[in-house]
């Protein structure tokens, strides 16, 4: 696939609660639309290179959560369905009438909640290492999320290290993980401790039921258990893929463009 570089504008919209979310827009206005969203602790930049890869006709927006990359906000909510409206305002802001929504990890549970939000804009839900993981997207009961909450609470960077390792394949690079833990132990708090809380108290199989469109997850191959098959796969499409770690997106940017470009955009 070419490389487009793209020019990109960056650009911002206000929400209650001093919330500025702050986006980056690329591509011609009339073209397939695909907003894209970043992991827990990550941020819109990290699909920079994804973007340039992108079809030249592609209309690409990528959306910095709020309290995560430059977006910035004072609110207490810090559910999935508060970080979806952030992506529905951006949506609203550009006018868009039709879409993909994508988003990696975290990002993933937010892109289903946007489709749940918006019905009628959101043409394809697409997951980028997410909804698969069965320790943590599913709903838990209240001991496995106290406990789960405890451990980020108690000593938080082993719990962000512990999410590093569980989302690298055995031989993946020590320094890449490395890199990766000090990028995401260092999210702004309280916001951090707050979204990380917001997802493991998620309920997604609630979500599913109330989502319809068709949802596509892009697995890390290693990383997809036949037990999440067997419960998820005849409800979303688990796409097995060779791309690298949990954060393909990054280490892998043409393949993913690849990916997106496959699923059916409006």
């Amino acid at each position: 696939m070419t490389n487009t570089s793209r020019t990109r504008k960056h650009l911002e919209v206000q929400r209650s609660d001093h919330t500025t979310i702050r986006y980056t827009a690329g591509g011609p206005a009339g073209g397939p639309t695909l907003a894209l969203i970043h992991g827990w602790a990550c941020d819109r930049g990290d699909y920079d290179a994804v973007t340039d890869h992108l079809p030249a006709d592609y209309r690409v927006l990528a959306i910095d959560l709020a309290e995560h990359g430059e977006s910035r906000s004072t609110r207490d909510v810090w559910t999935m369905e508060e970080f979806a409206r952030d992506v529905a305002a951006v949506l609203e802001a550009e006018s868009v009438d039709t879409c993909v929504v994508a988003g990696h990890s975290l990002g993933g549970a937010v892109a289903v909640e946007v489709g749940r939000l918006l019905p009628d804009t959101v043409s394809h839900v697409v997951t980028l290492d997410a909804l698969h993981y069965l320790s943590l997207f599913p709903a838990l009961s209240e001991e496995q999320t106290d406990a789960m909450l405890s451990m980020f609470r108690e000593d938080f960077a082993a719990g962000v290290r512990g999410l590093v390792e569980g989302g690298s394949p055995t031989g993946t690079d020590p320094a890449l993980k490395d890199a990766y833990f000090e990028k995401m132990v260092a999210v702004r708090q309280p916001a951090g401790l707050r979204s990380i809380e917001g997802l493991i108290r998620w309920d997604m199989d609630a979500a599913l039921r109330e989502t319809k469109q068709p949802i596509t997850v892009f697995a890390i191959r290693d990383l997809v258990t036949q037990e999440a098959i067997d419960r998820y796969g005849d409800r979303f499409d688990i796409v097995p893929v060779d791309l690298g770690s949990h954060h393909f997106p990054v280490e892998a940017p043409e393949g993913t463009a690849k990916l997106l470009a496959g699923v059916g955009t409006a």
